[in-house]
């Protein structure tokens, strides 16, 4: 009888997706994607959810968006 093997699944970071939202491609300079790897080795989240959280804060400091 063969071996069973317990294979754990590895967990996925960030928001679970909801299909809603305007999916965008974006291309990061070196130095930029450095950030923002920085940040998401501080945060624990992924580079997504980087951006989205970098974003977020950015729109909120400068008034547009509003704070939740």
């Amino acid at each position: 009888m063969p071996k069973q093997e317990t294979v754990v699944s590895k967990k996925r970071r960030g928001p679970a997706p909801t299909g809603k939202g305007v999916p965008i491609m974006v291309r990061l300079q070196p130095d930029m994607l450095a950030g923002v790897d920085q940040y998401v080795a501080e945060h624990d989240v992924s580079r997504p959810e980087a951006v989205r959280l970098i974003i977020r804060d950015w729109l909120i400091r400068h008034q547009v968006l509003k704070a939740e």
